[in-house]
């Protein structure tokens, strides 16, 4: 998935899709110890997509990345 795909999602459809690629990962990992994986590659692409959706979820809750699905957090204080 690309970063600007990941921009237009929100918060909780990139959690969403989260759970969906770790899932598939413990499903791949097991095709893998029995000898069925057809596309080993496909290890390596989920992996990294699993690190660029936690990358983005940090960021957002550290307030470094703003995603299209949130509102603007205003202040307590009004400044």
């Amino acid at each position: 998935m690309k970063q600007h795909e990941l921009k237009e999602l929100s918060l909780n459809e990139i959690q969403f899709r989260l759970e969906d690629l770790e899932d598939e990962m413990s499903n791949l990992r097991y095709q893998k110890a029995l000898g069925q994986l057809n596309n080993p590659l496909r290890i390596r692409i989920v992996r990294r997509e699993i690190a660029q959706m936690k990358t983005v979820i940090h960021e957002s809750e550290s307030g470094l990345r703003k995603l299209t699905g949130e509102k603007e957090k205003v202040p307590e204080n009004g400044k």
